[in-house]
């Protein structure tokens, strides 16, 4: 482990400069009578989103606002990888007895995502309060490129594993998304004595088995699908049908596609924005926030199509693979929030063959980014499960997440 540092955004200008120029000399295809969204990202919202990129939006300005964020960077060493530099967010609580939480995102999104949920989870007095941690994944954001094949979940999970002991947490909490659910569910697995409890808020899991699940299996055999789960049932084949076209092109040739979105600021925000369009549940996105995101793509350390490369590595991994992810781990007691436009949307019955469930909660709204579309809800669940009487309290030993003002007031 080498030393961590405060880390500063500074993108050069000549960079910035060659975006500008990138996007002026654009070349947009044609689109069909009336296509909408059905064909994809349409060319109204791509020529608009476009050109104010080149003319008037500030990088500078949400370079800002991200240097007032706790960023730091660090060098993390991950087993037949070497040292990898890893640039993480690590918003310590003033409350002594915080709770330490990894939050790890997924694509395409960044650390940003835990950005909303900050202010919320650090200095409560009446509920707990953690040390957040977001490492910006390696391949991501600013953290390095891993030029060797096979960096696949376990050794994602490692990174973020080996950063969370590099800053005195030898036992900590998780929260996940996206990749982000699939790799803390890694880690769970593979340090079940340092993970204490993980919450994600993508939930995958399989139909219960006779032989696997016999009380689950029977309770959902006996049980009528609710309108939650019909409408879960119509938003999964929905993703299976239409929107999965994305995950078997990066799962199979993400070089062939990478040459497009690291020449192309044009087709990566067209191939990105369409997801944040899909994935949400009717989030009203502003053009600064989508090019905010867009843009730490763009200007990331290991460039755009080196995200893309987990899709490619996890499929291919008989043993840590996205499937082992979605089938039970045990010991480390877990949390499952449900949001109606998650990508998948599951019966409760098969979120609780992924582990032993001690919180559940079902939203009326919300999408695949959760943190950053419903971060009070995110944050309500986070300080339920692991308060006083939820199912994770003091799961940590030593930090319960309360200061001395909460005890006296529980007194």
């Amino acid at each position: 482990m080498g030393p961590i540092e405060p880390f500063t955004l500074a993108i050069p200008d000549e960079k910035l400069e060659r975006l500008s120029q990138k996007l002026a000399n654009t070349t947009f295809p044609d689109e069909l009578d009336e296509a909408g969204w059905d064909y994809g990202a349409p060319l109204s919202d791509i020529k608009r989103l476009t050109k104010y990129w080149q003319e008037s939006y500030d990088w500078r300005k949400s370079e800002a606002k991200i240097n007032e964020l706790p960023n730091y960077m660090t060098q993390i060493e991950v087993d037949g990888f070497g040292s990898i530099d890893i640039h993480f967010v690590h918003q310590k609580s003033p409350i002594e007895a915080a709770i330490p939480l990894l939050f790890s995102h997924g694509w395409p999104g960044s650390f940003l995502e835990v950005t909303k949920i900050l202010p919320l989870l650090t200095s409560s007095t009446t509920t707990p309060s953690f040390h957040i941690i977001a490492p910006s994944l390696p391949n991501y954001g600013f953290s390095a490129a891993v030029h060797q094949r096979g960096f696949s979940l376990p050794h994602y999970a490692a990174a973020c594993h080996n950063l969370m002991l590099a800053l005195g947490y030898p036992r900590y909490v998780t929260q996940g998304g996206d990749w982000g659910c699939m790799i803390t569910r890694i880690m769970s697995l593979r340090y079940p004595d340092h993970v204490m409890a993980a919450h994600i808020n993508m939930v995958r899991g399989h139909p219960p088995t006779l032989l696997s699940h016999p009380l689950l299996y029977l309770q959902h055999k006996l049980s009528r699908h609710n309108p939650r789960e019909t409408r879960g049932a119509d938003r999964s084949r929905w993703m299976l049908q239409q929107g999965s076209g994305y995950r078997h092109q990066q799962a199979t040739k993400p070089q062939t596609l990478a040459y497009a979105l690291s020449d192309s600021p044009a087709g990566l925000l067209a191939w990105l924005y369409e997801k944040l369009h899909d994935w949400t549940d009717a989030y009203p996105w502003t053009d600064d926030e989508i090019l905010t995101w867009v843009s730490v793509y763009w200007h990331s350390t290991a460039g755009p199509a080196a995200t893309l490369r987990i899709y490619y590595e996890a499929s291919r991994d008989e043993h840590f693979g996205r499937d082992r992810t979605e089938r039970w781990i045990p010991k480390v007691p877990l949390g499952l929030s449900y949001f109606p436009k998650e990508l998948t949307v599951v019966p409760k019955t098969w979120g609780r063959t992924m582990g032993p469930v001690v919180f559940e909660s079902e939203k009326d709204k919300g999408g695949h980014f959760a943190a950053w579309e419903c971060p009070e809800e995110l944050a309500r669940d986070l300080r339920t499960m692991f308060g006083r009487g939820g199912g994770a309290a003091a799961v940590v030993e030593g930090r319960d997440g309360y200061g001395v003002e909460a005890e006296r007031a529980r007194l």
